[in-house]
Order: structure tokens, then sequence, then C-alpha cells
């Protein structure tokens, strides 16, 4: 049980009235004397006359205890039943993922964007207290998902990630200023980013490092991934005679992805299959754990139910003593 708090205190003022109740008690008794004339007092014995009368006094005391424990009931005493200090580890964070059609290079199995979606789902599962959100990006960009905390319904949209949503390029300025948007007005202690891309930025208004530019000003960490082999990648080309596999160069803009996450005190990472992708993930995962201290309260218990028991225990017992063995006159 850790401390005591009222949930109507504004009634405990009214314990002004027992104090008051007891001096007015007080002089009652002196200005109201009983008298009685007797020729003698023998035949009273001593002892028998104190026990009635210290009786009496305490009868009252009993009444003004009671009186008293009401007032604190009203007052509605509470304890909190437990406290738990616990560590949660949270940030808020985007993925900014590139869905244009050079994701579908097959260096990675079934392609680029499924294992992309694949290890991000994995790494979600793995961060259950952060809020988390899905911006798209190809020759245009859109917010899949903004950030929450039900990671069910941000993996499903993740599912639904395809290549061709949107108009085809590389449009990483304006995806990545979309994220911006979505965590600028963020309270968390950490803001985070995690750009992965393909490419080279080709279309779109914005230009990647203004955009950092905005994100260092908001406090936000980037993390950039640009995925893909070295060299050449197996690609799927529609041609006259049906969908062949094709290789095609792989060019990342590895200085200007390098140059954005320096910007933001975040880091690059490359990422040349699905084992490696896990671990950058596992690796951004280890840095960006930030422990909040929280403190966890359960459920308050109500303590004026026994201050009620004892307050109609003392009053029951003022009326059997009074008007049963003292008898006196109600």
């Amino acid at each position: 049980m850790h401390g005591l708090t009222f949930a109507n205190p504004g009634f405990l003022i009214l314990l002004a009235v027992v104090p008051a109740l007891a001096v007015w008690y007080f002089f009652r008794r002196k200005e109201n004397p009983a008298v009685l004339q007797v020729s003698s007092i023998r035949g009273f014995r001593k002892d028998y006359v104190q026990w009635r009368h210290y009786l009496y006094n305490a009868l009252y005391v009993a009444r003004l205890l009671a009186i008293t424990l009401l007032i604190v009931a009203l007052a509605r005493p509470q304890t909190s039943l437990s406290r738990q200090s616990i560590n949660v580890e949270g940030i808020d964070l985007v993925i900014a993922l590139d869905i244009s059609g050079s994701m579908l290079a097959q260096d990675f199995r079934p392609d680029r964007l499924e294992a992309a979606k694949q290890v991000a789902m994995e790494f979600i599962d793995d961060r259950p207290n952060d809020r988390i959100g899905l911006v798209v990006f190809s020759g245009e960009s859109f917010t899949q998902c903004p950030i929450t905390t039900d990671h069910a319904v941000l993996k499903n949209l993740f599912k639904e990630i395809k290549s061709g949503m949107i108009d085809d390029g590389t449009a990483l300025g304006d995806g990545l200023a979309l994220a911006i948007s979505r965590l600028k007005d963020s309270k968390a202690v950490s803001k985070v980013i995690i750009l992965l891309t393909d490419g080279v930025n080709n279309m779109g208004s914005v230009d990647p490092l203004s955009a950092a530019e905005i994100a260092k000003l908001f406090s936000i960490r980037i993390y950039t991934i640009g995925i893909g082999t070295m060299g050449y990648a197996p690609y799927p080309v529609q041609t006259p005679f049906g969908i062949q596999i094709q290789q095609m160069k792989v060019e990342i803009d590895e200085p200007l992805l390098v140059k954005i996450s320096q910007m933001t005190d975040g880091k690059y990472f490359r990422a040349q299959n699905i084992t490696k992708l896990r671990e950058i993930y596992k690796e951004i995962d280890k840095m960006e754990k930030t422990r909040i201290d929280v403190t966890e309260f359960r459920k308050k218990k109500e303590e004026f139910f026994p201050l009620i028991l004892i307050a109609f225990i003392l009053l029951a017992f003022e009326g059997f003593a009074r008007y049963a063995v003292l008898k006196t006159i109600p």
C-alpha cells in the first residue's frame, strides 16, 4: 500500500465541527450540574459513582469519534494497491520505402521489395512499444500508414504495398519530406526515419539535402539504407516474348545517402543480401532503444468502508450503553 489520498477532500473541513462539539459538551456539563439533596452520602459507593460517571463521559467521546470517522469516510480515503517502476523502450519512427520499378530486381528473393517488406515487418515485431508509420515513394510519395501503435494494421498495410501503385521514378526528396512531416510535431524523446532505396533521385520537387536540413531542424535522425548487390542484378523486363530476366546495372547514390545520414546524426548502411538487411535493422534497433522510466499504478483501493463500520459500531455501543446500562431517557 502506497500513499493515502482523498477523492473528496473538501469534506475534511467538517472536522472543525468535532472540537466545537467537545467544547460545547464541556461547558454544558459545567453549567448544568445535577442537584440532589440528601441527609447523608454514606449509602453511596464511591467506586460505583465513578464508574457510571466515567462511562457517561466516555459515551460522548465515542459519539465524537464516530462523527470524525464518518466525516473522513465522506472524503473517500484511497490507497494504491501497488506501485511498480518499469522501463519501456520506445521511439516515434517512420519507414520511408522506395517502391520504384527497380525494386523488382531479383538479387534478393523473391525480389528487393518483398525482401524489404519482410525484414521491415520483423523489425516492427521487435519494437512493440514504438509508434511506427510508413511512407512509400517512387515518382511521387504518399503516406501508407501514419505513426501508430497498432502494429497489426501497420503490417497489413505493408503487405498491400506493390510496385506500380504510383508513377515510376525515384522522388527520394519528396519521400523524405513526407516522412519528416509525419514526425515534426512528435513529442517523443527520439524521432527516427529509416530511408530505404535502391536508386538515384531523379524526380520530385524537394531536394533530398534540403529535406535533410529540415529533419535536422526538428531533431529527426535519418538512417539510410542502400539495397542492392554490387555491379549488376537480374531484373524482369517485359518483351514481345513475355517477361524475361536481364542483367541491369545497380545504381545507388551512396554519397547522397551518406550525406543525408551524416547531416542528421544517423548512419548509412549498404544491404547486398537479405541477411545483411536483417543485420542492419538489428543494429538500428540496438542504437535506437530509448529507455523511459515509467511508474505504473494499479487500481486505487477505497478505504472508507472500515471507517463507516467502526463508526456504526461506536454509535451502536453508545446507544446500548446509554439506554440499556445507564438507562437515560432519550
